[in-house]
């Protein structure tokens, strides 16, 4: 399936240069954002409780905050709207008072005053996470990101020539420090959801981006022209459809989770629906520029590969020579 019959050459890397540009503006805000603000780490990372309650009739919101800071251990809950004006969330820390404690009882004793706003309620869901599983959680969330990182970076490296494989992984670790800002930017606890949706981020981002480079290979071997400018412009430009389709393909996926699936599993679908937008324009726009900038030889390769191609034609020519007893 094809989106353009027929295929149009685009100059990408004259509008690289505006991508780069874009990127590097939005990389220094994304880091203020991680140095100065920081992430908002969720009870899978920091340890305490959250639940979901549901009232008859709106949320009294405030009344149940005061409520409960009123009590020495809840101090610092957080308490917000989630879907519906009826249901509310709230986020406990991580609190020795209440280290397993059953928190339900309390919070329905705490709460009875809020009926007469509200209506009657129903703690509908409530997990607690203690301090020691919520650091181990945190350690291997980190281990597996990096994990995930090594191993796409082994990988593009054996795949590519060297300046090809460096602007891969730079690509790469710029979709990730670009959706992680989105966490903090959209207000989202760091926890296993957000992790998940980087690990899914990276396989999806250097898949792109080696559909991309392979092709640009493909193009330098074939068609023997010196300008990478006009085989890189040809080779995004020939892939252009595929690369649409797919994009699209799993952002109205994301979408339809991030519409229907509500705030249950907004910590993936929403930095999903971003890293989609960002690994794609940067497989297009910031990936072959920057093999450009690293200083790629388009001569130099076609020398090394005729020397490749020569060499193996030397040891074909020996091994039929061999196996005809003339050496």
């Amino acid at each position: 399936m094809e989106l353009f019959k027929k295929v149009k050459v685009f100059d990408f890397v004259k509008y690289s240069n505006y991508g780069l540009i874009a990127s590097i503006f939005l990389l220094a805000l994304a880091f203020a954002l991680l140095f100065f603000k920081g992430f908002s780490a969720g009870i899978d990372f920091a340890g305490g409780s959250a639940g979901q309650i549901r009232y008859e009739k709106q949320a009294p919101i405030e009344e149940v905050r005061a409520l409960l800071e009123a009590d020495s251990r809840f101090k610092g809950v957080r308490v917000s709207e989630f879907d519906t004006k009826e249901e509310i969330s709230i986020k406990i820390p991580h609190n020795d008072a209440l280290e397993g404690a059953n928190i339900a009882p309390i919070l329905e004793k705490l709460l009875e005053p809020s009926k007469a706003s509200g209506g009657e309620f129903e703690i509908r869901k409530l997990d607690s996470v203690g301090a020691q599983v919520g650091d181990e959680l945190r350690q291997k969330g980190i281990i597996s990101l990096l994990m995930a990182l090594v191993a796409m970076m082994v990988y593009v490296s054996f795949r590519y020539e060297w300046r090809f494989a460096l602007a891969g992984i730079l690509a790469l670790i710029h979709d990730v420090i670009l959706t992680a800002a989105s966490v903090i930017v959209f207000d989202i606890d760091l926890n296993l959801e957000v992790v998940a949706a980087l690990l899914t981020l990276i396989g999806y981002s250097i898949n792109d981006t080696i559909i991309i480079f392979d092709r640009i290979r493909e193009k330098m071997l074939t068609d023997k022209t010196n300008d990478i400018t006009l085989v890189i412009n040809e080779a995004i430009s020939h892939t252009l459809s595929r690369t649409l389709l797919t994009s699209l393909t799993v952002f109205f996926v994301v979408l339809t989770l991030y519409i229907f699936g509500g705030a249950i599993i907004v910590g993936f679908s929403l930095p999903m629906l971003v890293g989609v937008i960002v690994g794609t324009y940067s497989s297009m726009f910031v990936a072959p520029k920057l093999a450009v900038l690293l200083g790629f030889n388009i001569e130099d390769y076609h020398k090394k590969e005729m020397m490749k191609t020569k060499r193996a034609q030397d040891r074909a020519k020996m091994r039929a020579q061999y196996e005809g007893g003339r050496v």
